[in-house]
Order: C-alpha cells, then structure tokens, then sequence
C-alpha cells in the first residue's frame, strides 16, 4: 500500500475553511455532484481538449524562426491523445449508467442535513429515562468521567475483545519521562466455535490467552490492574461492570446477553486459580479510541470507529442525562449508532441490496445503520449489487459465476483496492478474474465506479452522524463555533484510500461552524482500555486523597455535642467574677434589660456607627392599635483624619443607650416577636447575644430580673479549646490576618474569612496536581480575591457548572469541568463547617436560657441579621438543622431583622425611655 493511499497516522485538521493533510489528493467530486448539466458541457469540448495543446503547439511553432522550432507532432502522438479521449468518453458513459443504476445510494446534501436532524432527535430520547427504553439508540452511560490529563503513571494489563482475534497488551505509564507509553501486546485467534458457543466457554478461552500472555511476560505473580475493552453494547451502573445488551457483528455466544461480563471474566479467572486479576473498567472500543487520543490531545472529547462495524462516543453533560444520578460534570456517552435505524427511521435511504444484506445477516432487523457504512458489509454490498446487474446484462456479458454467487467472496478489502487513484482498474480486473469472471475495460471502470457510490455513501451517511454529535457538543458549551479533536480508528477510514478525504469534506459542509481535528488512533481498543484504568487509578487516588483533606472539615454529631460543652463552660467563665479576667467568650452585659412591650412611644435619634460611614437615623415609634415605626435616615462618610483623630469633639445629646449591633438586632426581631430572646449576627463577622438571668451574671450588683449579655462569642477558641478541630487552613488565614490568634472562632464561621480559607484549600489542591492542571495563577495568589460572595454563587443550586466556571474565569482561573466540580466542593465543605459550629455556639446559648428557667422544654426567637445568613444559599438551612439536632428540647424559630442595628438601637432607647419613666413614677 502506497504511502499516498492510506489515510496516514499524523492528524488531520479540519475546519469551516479547509481540511490539510500532508500528501492528500482531493478526492473526485461527491456522488451527489455527478450527471450534472456542467459534465455535458465538459463532455461536448472533450475532444477538442484532447487534440487543443497539440494543435496550438502547432501554432505556434509556425510563427517561430525555422531554426527554433521543435519537431512537429507525430501521428502516434496525435494518435494517443485521440484513444485517451475516447478512453474517458467510454469512462464516462459507463458512470453515467452505474449513476442512474444506483440513483438512490447518492445522497444530497439535504438529505444528509435531514438525517443529521433524525440523529439529534435519537440521541436526545436515548439520553431521556422517559424514551429510552424504546429508543434505539441507546445512548449508554460508560461512567468514565475524565479523559486523561498527563500524570498518569502505572502498570496495566489490557484486554481488547471484539472481533475474531483477541489481543491481549501490558501496558507501561510514566508521566515523568514525557508522558511515555511502552506496550508489549499477544494476539491470539478466538475460533468460530468459541464465538457461537457457550458464555463459559468464551470467558474460559479468555482466561486461558490471559495466563499464557502473563507467563511469557513472567507477572503471573502480579495483580496488576486490568483494563477490559469489551465491544459490544452493554448496560453500565459502574465503571467495573458491563451488562450485554445484544451480540454484534460475528458472535452470538450463548448465556452471556443481559449477564456482567466482567463476572464471567473473573470466574472463569477464579476457576484457573493460576493467577489473580482486578478488572478495574470495562470499555467499548469507541471509549477506547477516546482516551488514546486524549492521552496525547486534551481537547479530544469524540471516540469514532469506522472498521468491521462502526460506533462513536463523545462526552455529555451529566446533567443531560437522565439515566445517572447527579448533574455535575461530563460523562461519556456511547451511543452505540449502529442501531440507528432499527425503528425505520432510515427506510426512506435503504435499497434493496441493504434489506438483501440485512436478510442475510445473524441479527436481521438490527444495526441497520452500521450495515449500510461498515466494513463488514460493505465488500457484500457491492457483491450484491454486482450480482444483481449481471443478471440484468448490465455486467460480464450476463455472465455469473459460482464465485460471485457466494457469500463473503467480494470484501471490502477489495472495495479499498479497486479505488486505488492509479491501480484501481488493474485490481478491478485482477479481482474480477479471480471471482471467475473475464471482465472488459467496461466491466472494471463499472465496478471501480459502484464501489465509490457505495463506500462514499458510506462516508456520508457517518459524517451526517458524526455532525449530529458536534452540534450537541457546540449547544452544550453554548458558543458559537466549536473547536474540538476526534480520536478515530478502523480498518476502513485507515485503509480505503479515499474514505477520510470524502469523510472529511462532507462534514466541512455538514457543519461548517465547527473545527475539527482528527487524530488516529493507536492501538486504540487496547491502550485505549489502560488508560481508562489508569484514569481510574488517578481519580481513585485523587478522590482518596481529596477525601481525606477534606475530612478535616467534617464534623460528627459528637463532635459537634462537644463544641456546645465547649462554648457552654465558656460561657460560664465569661459570667463569673473570679474566672471573668481570664475568660475568652467575654459576655459582656449590655445593660438592656428589657426587650420591647409594645407600649413604646416617642421619636429618638439613633446613630450608627461601625465602618467607613456613619449613619443618622430619625426613628418614630407609635403604640396603640395599630403599632408603627417610621425611619428616616441620612449617611455620611467618615474622613481618615477623624477616624484617627483625638475623638473628643462634644455633642449636646441626651444619650440614653449605647448598643452593639448583635443586641440591636435582638432587639428588633423582640418588637415583631415577644418570644425573641437572642439576637445572632452571621455576616462579614459574627457575634450573639441573649437574655440572661442578673443572678447569673456575677461581674455586676444585684439578681434580680434578666439583663442582655453581649457574648463576643468570636474570640471563642482563642485559649486553644478547638485546636482539635482547626486545619491547616484555619491556622494559614490566621496567620495572616490582622489580628493573629484572636477572633478564631469567628474565623471559622464568618463571611470575611471564609473565602480565604477556600482560596488556601485550592492553592494546596492545584499544588498536588488536582485542580488548574497544577497551574498556580497569579490571582489564586492574591489574599482576599475569592470573596465569601462567591461561595454563596458557586453553591447555589440553580447554577449550572458552566456558571461555576465563568465566576472561576472572572478570578482569573481557567478551570476545565472536573475543576469546577471540585471548586465547588470545597465551597461546601468549608461553609457546610461554618454553619455547623455556629449551630452549635447557638444550641449552647438556647440550652443555658432553658436550664436557666428550669424548663422541660423552651420555646425560643432567634433574630438574626448578617449578609451570609441572607444570601448563602445553604448556610441557615444546616445551622437550624445543627440546632435542633443538638438541642431537642428547645423549639427555635429564627427570625430576619430588617435595619438591626440603626432600629435597634432606637427600640433600646424607647424601651431605655419607658423604663426609665417606670422608675420616676
């Protein structure tokens, strides 16, 4: 086979612009062009172009001096370019009647669009647990999620079963010395015998190659990971298992269909006992093909075969796929397109010789598409057809011969060999001869031309397939062009020296909105099988490791149990007079003691002050009937140089209260809700406060009545009592922060540091290899980039991954899907955490309000204020649950503060007013 012939092993890029290959011919024009007006044009001048160079040679010649010209033209001359002319119009009539003979196996270009449109639409009801179970495109979950990404590495055993031999490979990774590959692969025939026989007798056969293949490469005493390529459809739940849907192409073994073929494999291992194998995954070959070429090709997201039969694979989004829980990141899909048709989708493009074809096959009515474009059938085809038109007198002179009778005697070997650009017609005639037939020119340039219809309508009819499967990959990325690589493999798009080119040029026009890049396959099938082990290898390590990091930030009820008697004896240091100095929780009595009673009245100031602005409210409070409070309020900024002035400019007020926010929210929610005792603030910081009892509170006079305790329950943790429980991440954020070792409770639960410790938890992962492709960026370095608003976008559950990726892209983080899913992740463990331990700081607070009172059980008001209790979409759903989980006999409603702090302190005031006005009277 000459080098021009074969579609070679280097990739072909193709593109709405071109398609290039070093060496490539443009193949003749499509079926679907030829018998065109233009040709009797072309056919009229033919025999004036034959004769014109010589004739205007001529011409020439004569205005020429003598002694210049050249010697004239000869008669032989002339006399070859007269048979050449004729040669071609004798070619040419032949073609015309092979056209009109075989009209219906030329497809248009809108026909071929139509059936690109019945694709989409199987591959959709395929993918849909509603119309899957009639759909005959079945669209299989293979549960490979990843293709490679390089740092592979390991030992593999492959096994590649799928047509009558069965190869066997070791298969060598090492991502440190440039990403090698060493294969040592066995071939070993599988007899007809054992392809019809029985399931036990197939698998035996398997298992007796495998230990030969194990002696002779001295593992027998290695239980080295095996990668099972198994290329027939199958029904997956797992990586590690394949149901059998149906046999395909030559085997038919039976008690194997709806049965795990990987069981079979290891019982039939288990039964030798010569040696031990971990079947790790089972793939189709079309997978296979995939992750080869995603080894060396990371955009290659298309698996296409197209040999003995043909299939393809691409990488869906889960969340498309109805058939497999979850709807975070890409699956791949084997679609198993050879059935396409089986429903009749395909009936108004089939002919007679493909129902012959389909008659005459082990599994009539099934794979219908894969019989009208794979090389299994298509040297039958043509057959066929040949049979067909010398019993019409059309060929041979009507004359048939035993040879051209039988089945399986025309291959397509021969279909590849006869559609040679230079030797075709001497092969024709060669083959011809050999099927006893004595051909004319006539007979071989009609032969040549019915295998060019018939194998470019093979190369049309995958290419309106294949550009189905793009223009979903292009819709699921949403972008106007798609840029992608398609790994490919078979003897037919390798060895038929036309078939790429033919491939290639009718999807440009099929889908000239998407680039693509064609990369052979090698070694496929086999390799492909380890690397989807070595991916799994990967992963599995990955994900332990992952785990086991991310572990830390897991807390088990027990735990949590001991943080609330943690924060509890806290609580009561903070409250004693002896302990109180030496206290972290500093519960601070706020000197509120009182929530409203719905009798306040009056118009107060209330002023704000706790950042850059300073904040004047005018609150009025009406009682009666008909309760009201009506704010008008006014912000003004607070220059530096005040800031960090003297602070002793004097105001003529009457100062009645001064309150933290944390009390003025409580107080807030207590005149919407009599019941509201706690006041709890989650936002850039956190805070709490609660009514205690006065006999309790020993650092102030008197026990009478109750009195609200400021908690400062940040500073929880800065004696070291959860060191326990903080991470390495906790610890960097701390360092690194303003006030290092103080407030670490508060660092571990608030919205001004939870984003830092994501962005720590990535920088560790993508230094390990599992995010960015071990890329650290510039802006993962910078502290404070990934705000705590981001945790709240990335985790809400109506955002798809794609939107998790464009918030990644703003922070500069090109993440590839898988690093999206792990993003996310971290997002939920870290605020999952935050919501947990501030569930249980509060279930120790509304435990001590109902021990203090004595009760069985306490019916309690939460008001609570702070931007990452509103907008988190996760956080105040796991914090209540924390509570009532970790204190069952307190019932606790949580109630949102509208404008805590500035009505707040305005409610303090009036109730600060009543009171006073109480004890003058």
């Amino acid at each position: 086979m000459g080098a021009e012939e074969v579609g070679r092993l280097e990739a072909v890029t193709l593109s709405g612009t071109g398609a290039r290959r070093l060496g490539a011919r443009e193949p003749p024009p499509r079926p679907g062009s030829w018998g065109r007006s233009g040709r009797r044009r072309r056919r009229r001048s033919r025999g004036a172009a034959a004769l014109g160079p010589l004739l205007t040679q001529a011409a020439e010649d004569r205005r020429r001096p003598q002694a210049c010209r050249p010697k004239p033209p000869t008669a032989s001359m002339i006399a070859a370019q007269l048979l050449a002319y004729y040669f071609t119009e004798l070619k040419d009539d032949q073609v015309k009647k092979i056209d009109k003979y075989l009209y219906a196996m030329r497809l248009s270009d809108e026909t071929l669009l139509d059936i690109m449109a019945r694709f989409k639409k199987e591959m959709k009801n395929g993918l849909s647990r509603d119309f899957n179970p009639t759909a005959t495109v079945k669209m299989l979950p293979t549960f490979v999620r990843s293709i490679p990404d390089g740092s592979e590495k390991g030992d593999f055993i492959a096994l590649d079963l799928g047509g009558s031999s069965f190869r066997i490979l070791r298969v060598q990774v090492n991502h440190e010395q440039k990403q090698t590959v060493h294969m040592e692969s066995e071939v070993y025939d599988t007899p007809e015998n054992i392809m019809h026989g029985s399931g036990s007798q197939l698998f035996d056969h398997v298992a007796e190659c495998l230990g030969d293949f194990m002696e002779k490469k001295k593992i027998k005493d290695k239980k080295l990971p095996v990668g099972f390529t198994f290329s027939f459809p199958c029904r997956q739940s797992k990586i590690d298992e394949a149901i059998l849907i149906t046999w395909t192409k030559r085997f038919k073994a039976s008690g194997v269909e709806g049965t795990d073929v990987v069981k079979l494999l290891e019982k039939a291992i288990k039964k030798r006992g010569d040696y031990d194998a971990n079947v790790v995954a089972v793939v189709n070959d079309t997978v296979g093909t995939m992750m080869t070429c995603g080894y060396d090709d990371q955009q290659c997201e298309v698996g296409l075969i197209i040999g003995t039969g043909t299939n393809a694979c691409y990488m869906e989004e889960l969340r498309h796929i109805d058939l497999v829980e979850g709807d975070e990141g890409r699956m791949c899909i084997n679609t198993e397109w050879g059935a396409f048709g089986d429903d009749g989708a395909l009936e108004d493009i089939r002919t007679e010789f493909d129902r012959e074809i389909d008659r005459g096959s082990l599994n009539p009515g099934k794979q219908l598409f894969e019989k009208m474009v794979s090389g299994m059938y298509m040297g039958e085809l043509v057959r066929l057809i040949l049979v067909k038109m010398a019993k019409e007198g059309l060929l041979f002179e009507g004359r048939i011969t035993p040879e051209l009778l039988t089945r399986g005697k025309f291959n397509t070997s021969d279909v590849s060999a006869i559609e040679k650009n230079k030797e075709g017609l001497h092969n024709a005639r060669e083959i011809l001869t050999r099927l006893g037939v004595e051909p004319s020119d006539d007979d071989c340039i009609s032969v040549q031309h019915v295998c060019t219809i018939v194998s470019f309508r093979s190369a049309n009819l995958v290419a309106a397939t294949l550009g189905a499967i793009l223009n979903r990959l292009r819709d699921n990325k949403g972008t106007p062009r798609l840029r992608t690589t398609v790994g490919v493999d078979g003897s037919l798009y390798k060895t038929h020296p036309q078939y790429s080119r033919r491939f290639h040029k009718t999807l440009r026009r099929l889908v000239p909105d998407c680039d693509v890049r064609f990369l052979l396959s090698e070694s496929g099938s086999g390799k492909g099988a380890a690397m989807v082990t070595a991916v799994a290898y990967r992963l599995a390590e990955q994900h332990r490791q992952i785990e086991e990091t991310l572990a830390h930030f897991s807390l088990t009820k027990d735990m949590l149990l001991e943080v609330k008697r943690r924060m509890r004896a806290e609580m009561d240091l903070g409250l004693g007079k002896q302990t109180h100095d030496k206290a972290v929780v500093k519960m601070l009595p706020s000197f509120v003691r009182s929530t409203p009673d719905g009798t306040e009245h009056g118009d107060f100031l209330a002023l704000d002050l706790g950042g850059t602005n300073f904040r004047v409210l005018l609150v009025k409070i009406r009682s009666g009937k008909k309760r009201t409070v009506e704010m008008h309020n006014k912000i003004y900024a607070i220059p530096t140089e005040i800031m960090q002035g003297t602070g002793e400019e004097e105001f003529d007020l009457d100062v009645v209260a001064v309150v933290n926010d944390t009390v003025g929210t409580m107080m807030t929610c207590a005149y919407e809700e009599p019941t509201c005792e706690v006041g709890l603030i989650v936002g850039t910081g956190s805070n709490a406060c609660y009514m205690e009892e006065m006999k309790n509170v020993e650092t102030l006079e008197g026990n009478e009545g109750q009195m609200c305790i400021n908690m400062e329950w940040g500073a929880f943790g800065d004696n070291g009592c959860l060191d326990d429980i903080r991470t390495i991440y906790d610890k960097l954020v701390d360092e690194y922060s303003l006030n290092g070792g103080k407030q670490r409770y508060e660092k571990m639960i608030s919205g001004m540091y939870l984003g830092e410790i994501v962005r720590n938890i990535l920088i560790d992962f993508t230094k390990r290899g599992f995010l960015f492709r071990g890329q650290i960026s510039e802006p993962l370095k910078t502290r404070g980039i990934f705000q705590t608003k981001y945790l709240s976008q990335i985790e809400s559950d109506r955002l798809a991954l794609l939107q998790v990726r464009a918030i990644l892209q703003q922070l500069g983080l090109n993440s590839t899907c898988d690093d999206s899913i792990l993003v996310k992740t971290v997002c939920g463990v870290v605020s999952k955490r935050a919501a947990q331990l501030c569930g249980a700081g509060m279930a120790a607070v509304v435990d001590k309000i109902r021990e203090n009172r004595g009760l069985d059980h306490l019916n309690v008001t939460v008001g609570v204020d702070g931007t990452l209790y509103k907008l988190h979409p996760h956080f105040s759903r796991i914090m209540h649950q924390t509570v009532k989980e970790l204190s069952p006999k307190c019932n606790v409603s949580f109630l949102l503060s509208e404008d805590g702090s500035g009505k707040g302190a305005a409610l303090i005031t009036a109730v600060g007013v009543r009171l006073r006005q109480e004890t003058s009277s």
